[in-house]
């Protein structure tokens, strides 16, 4: 299975969750499958997806799952010990790990390699992290919805992309609609 396998099976799960979504071919996938107002996509800054689903979850009570990969994950490393520092039970961080850079080439990532995004996140003090099969991930990430802990989930796939269209939704947009959601199921 690949990212996009991962993220189709997550479909009937997470359609009516917040999701915060990692930059690139990640956001275009959730976004072609299954576009939703309580969906934010990242079309800039890459590597914080988890920064941003970490602070949206401390900051309301509604759970937050933020989508992010392994190459993201590895450009913004401050961010697993941010996470363990500040608990927030209702916050779901996903690692997509394909081993690669899926939105620029499939380049390698050191998590294909010998860095275990798992280790990391334990060694950062993450307590509840979970390393699964892509096929094990929809769920391992039920499992998480349905329970109240802080939950570290690295879900190893292939790598591999399918063609999908840019999302050509304006920013301001994106953030208007999903800032309205937040606010209704907070209110």
């Amino acid at each position: 299975m690949i990212r996009s396998d991962v993220l189709k099976e997550l479909m009937p799960i997470i359609s009516d969750q917040l999701v915060v979504c990692n930059i690139g071919l990640p956001s275009q996938e959730l976004h072609l499958m299954d576009d939703q107002p309580s969906n934010f996509y990242m079309l800039g800054t890459m590597g914080l997806s988890s920064s941003i689903g970490l602070g949206l979850a401390l900051a309301q009570k509604e759970k937050v799952i933020s989508i992010d990969g392994d190459g993201s994950v590895l450009t913004n490393f401050g961010t697993l010990p941010t996470i363990a520092n500040n608990v927030a039970d209702n916050f779901i961080l996903l690692i997509i790990d394909n081993g690669s850079y899926g939105s620029t080439g499939d380049q390698p990532t050191y998590a294909g390699k010998k860095t275990s995004l798992t280790a990391v996140a334990k060694a950062c003090g993450c307590e509840n992290v979970i390393e699964c099969t892509a096929e094990e991930t929809a769920q391992v990430v039920q499992d998480a919805l349905d329970g109240d802990k802080m939950t570290i989930i690295v879900s190893k796939c292939e790598s591999g992309n399918i063609k999908v269209p840019v999302i050509t939704m304006d920013p301001v947009v994106i953030r208007d609609r999903f800032m309205k959601t937040v606010a209704e199921r907070n209110a």
